[in-house]
């Protein structure tokens, strides 16, 4: 069996190859690389023995939704658009299962929620208008949903000094981002330029995390 280290590596390598394909649009090249960098985030968790604990299933079943919903958005067709949204957001709701399982510090979340609600607002105002009517609901519930996690983050963090739980979910709200504007806003490769490179990032810095789930609580 692959290492953890390993498995990180062949993540990065593959996001590396996913921009190259990409770029030159080679689809059969871009569902290969996405989905093996996809395979590899879930691999790290499984590796470091994610079934052993309450927080490492949920934090491996998240990846295992963000897999799912990576195969998904392969397709910008809307009701492949619809599922993956669908997949992230479960994905999203398990990560946050995943830092409330453990300690949290109430003071945090409470200056977190006031951020994050100053960050929604501006987030949506930016997006709602390029939405079409039919994606207002979803992108509603997918944006408190995001900043729910992020909040629940910051919460485990400050109470189990686990500061890669904040920087993982942090950086998978910045990759959302990148989706929201190629999807509604401007498409182009610009966005997946530094999309995927912070989404998979994040996905890797959350499945390390499951090494350390003993100090969770």
């Amino acid at each position: 069996m692959l290492s953890p280290l390993a498995l990180t590596v062949a993540c990065l390598a593959f996001v590396l190859i996913l921009l190259v394909v990409d770029h030159r649009e080679w689809p059969l090249g871009r569902v290969i690389a996405k989905l093996s960098a996809s395979t590899c985030f879930v691999g790290v968790a499984v590796v470091l023995g994610a079934h052993r604990s309450t927080y490492g299933q949920l934090i491996l079943g998240a990846l295992v939704l963000g897999w799912l919903g990576d195969a998904l958005l392969l397709s910008r067709a809307p009701k492949a658009f619809m599922g993956g949204l669908a997949a992230f957001l479960l994905s999203h709701v398990l990560f946050a299962t995943a830092f409330v399982s453990g300690a949290v510090s109430v003071p945090a979340m409470g200056v977190a929620v006031v951020m994050a609600g100053v960050f929604g607002a501006g987030v949506l105002r930016w997006l709602m208008p390029h939405a079409p009517k039919e994606f207002k609901g979803p992108v509603l519930a997918y944006v408190v949903v995001i900043l729910a996690m992020c909040v629940t983050a910051a919460g485990h963090a400050f109470a189990s000094q686990r500061w890669a739980v904040l920087v993982g979910a942090l950086l998978f709200t910045a990759s959302d981002l990148s989706v929201a504007r190629d999807r509604f806003v401007k498409q182009g490769y610009v966005n997946r330029l530094w999309g995927w490179p912070t989404y998979f990032v994040a996905q890797l810095v959350l499945a390390w995390t499951v090494a350390t789930a003993s100090v969770a609580g």
